[in-house]
């Protein structure tokens, strides 16, 4: 913790006279240690209420609350001995995994910026998160190690390099120091480092479409802020078991449900993306709150086992990541009557959440991304910055309040173009119902230019869900001789079942506009996605450029 103040001089008396900007500043920095309010203090005071509660499981390693606690600070302990100071930005790539908690919250101990690094990014791309960020020290999990084996001497910033053996228990390879041999030797009491709720705790990169990934820097006060939302708002209790199955290296996972759940004293099971280890840890743990997007939800629904589990410990289901189909909405409510569903939407930048729609909106409200969060505000606006309060016309989605990032970072341009005008804008299409409730019509990139006329993509897709056939779909728009972009849709049918493509179309045609019919079906046993279940239309976009040529 943080020293002593020290007594006050006759000049520091004076400063209490008077009100500037120098007294402020003055006062805050000597009230520092009292009234600090960061990450780094989230474990301690969990450990103080519930100090033999378990509090992380991972596989066969359980930690209750002190051994959790006082294992992040060894940790961060061990970074500053490796002389990582704060605001030094400490990298990781890792899935979700003991050692991947210890070093975000080791890194926040000491005021360190923690950056988790995407896996399924490339080398070059690692290398380029690690180099833009100017990150000091890398922490690789072993069965990632093929993906930076070649371009490790690309980082020159890096002076430190550390094995975690959490993926498949392999041996540390030369020039990396062992996690567990490294981090245990290091004292159990906390670091005295002053921090401050205005600080920068982390670091994540957004995944690029026409430009670079840019860096969005997030402050202690940012997350403070969305926790505080998503607890009140998704109504998160200390009795709460927390499966954790998509990666924590994104900001929905960590931010929305794992870090919430530690600063109120409940318990995260962590885990991998395995639709069936998940169904069995909510069974076993009897696991009182899930979350992910769509398309993981829609493999659970179709899961062979799904009905031979005991599911009736879940009362609380959260979806979010990309837009949920209402006839797979419909469904969920179904196969779970006495569980909440809660929508959250929001992006990277603010922290992540921005709107939620609550449980008892879900029937009333479906489809809809809900209203701004407890800490929130929300408006649409027009292609000239001015906001739309009519109801159904479509404009971006902007939000303000103190889930906001502090900056992209070494990019000011940017940082200026987000934030313009005081609000953060989304790049979603959003319109306005009669209760002043968003309902998400598309991203600005995914919306379809075809022979002059506008279509949403999710409307298409969710006329095309209609079809008792059809698992998953997306549409885009892909390059048209004729009509400039055509309406595509990709489809995967559930299990067992077949549609050719006529009938598909003629489905379409009884749903749909003639001009929003697709062009084109195309059938496929997968869909590509990213770990956060996000599918990616550009990806698909680029795969079908020449379809129509």
């Amino acid at each position: 913790m943080a020293k002593e103040m020290l007594p006050l001089t006759s000049g520091d008396r004076e400063k209490y006279q008077t009100i500037s900007q120098e007294t402020i500043e003055f006062i805050m920095n000597r009230n520092n240690a009292v009234n600090r309010w960061v990450i780094a203090d989230m474990l301690r005071r969990s450990a103080y209420h519930y100090p033999d509660k378990t509090a992380l499981v991972f596989g066969d390693i359980v930690r209750t609350y002190t051994e959790l606690e006082q294992e992040c600070n060894q940790v961060a302990n061990a970074l500053a001995d490796l002389g990582v100071k704060k605001y030094d930005r400490v990298a990781i790539l890792a899935h979700n995994t003991h050692h991947h908690v210890l070093t975000w919250m080791g890194c926040a101990k000491i005021g360190a910026v923690y950056l988790a690094v995407n896996y399924l990014l490339g080398g070059e791309d690692i290398s380029y998160c690690i180099n833009h960020s100017e990150s000091t020290v890398f922490v690789v999990e072993d069965s990632l190690y093929p993906q930076v084996e070649n371009v490790l001497d690309k980082m020159p910033s890096v002076k430190k390099r550390i094995w975690s053996n959490q993926g498949n228990r392999q041996q540390a390879r030369e020039g990396f120091l062992d996690f567990d041999t490294w981090y245990q030797a290091s004292p159990v009491t906390e670091p005295d480092v002053i921090l401050r709720i205005e600080d920068p705790v982390q670091m994540t990169y957004t995944s690029g479409t026409e430009s670079l990934p840019k860096g969005v820097i997030i402050s202690n006060q940012s997350l403070i802020a969305q926790y505080m939302g998503c607890i009140i708002d998704g109504k998160y209790e200390a009795s709460d078991v927390n499966v954790n199955a998509l990666p924590i290296y994104h900001c929905a996972q960590r931010d929305v449900f794992l870090n919430p759940i530690f600063w109120l004293g409940g318990t995260n099971i962590l885990m991998g993306p395995d639709i069936g280890q998940v169904l069995k840890n909510i069974q076993e743990y009897k696991a009182s709150m899930f979350f992910a997007p769509p398309t993981v939800w829609i493999g659970i629904l179709r899961h062979p086992d799904f009905a031979t589990y005991d599911l009736s410990s879940l009362t609380k289901c959260y979806y979010g990541a990309s837009i949920m189909p209402r006839e797979i909405l419909k469904e969920l409510l179904e196969k779970f009557p006495s569980a909440g569903v809660y929508n959250y939407y929001g992006q990277t930048e603010l922290a992540p959440y921005h709107t939620i729609l609550k449980a008892e909106d879900a029937m009333d409200k479906i489809g809809s991304a809900g209203m701004a969060g407890l800490n929130m505000e929300s408006r649409i606006e027009d292609d000239k910055g001015c906001e739309i309060t009519d109801v159904d016309i479509p404009g971006e989605i902007c939000g303000r309040g103190p889930h906001a990032m502090t900056m992209y970072f070494k990019d000011p341009d940017k940082t200026e173009a987000a934030m313009k005008g005081g609000w953060f804008h989304s790049g979603d299409l959003g319109v306005l119902d009669e209760d002043r409730y968003i309902n998400v019509v598309d991203r600005k990139k995914d919306m379809i230019k075809t022979g002059g006329e506008n279509v949403a993509s999710r409307e298409v897709e969710e006329a095309v869900y209609l079809h008792p056939a059809v698992e998953e779909v997306a549409v885009v728009g892909v390059n048209h001789p004729k009509w400039v972009e055509a309406v595509t849709a990709v489809i995967k049918l559930k299990a067992g079942k077949s549609v050719s493509e006529e009938e598909m179309m003629t489905h379409c045609k009884n749903n749909l506009s003639s001009f929003k019919i697709p062009k084109k079906i195309v059938f496929v046993e997968e869909l590509p996605k990213t770990p956060t279940g996000k599918i990616l239309k550009r990806n698909m976009r680029q795969q079908y450029e020449n379809l129509f040529t």
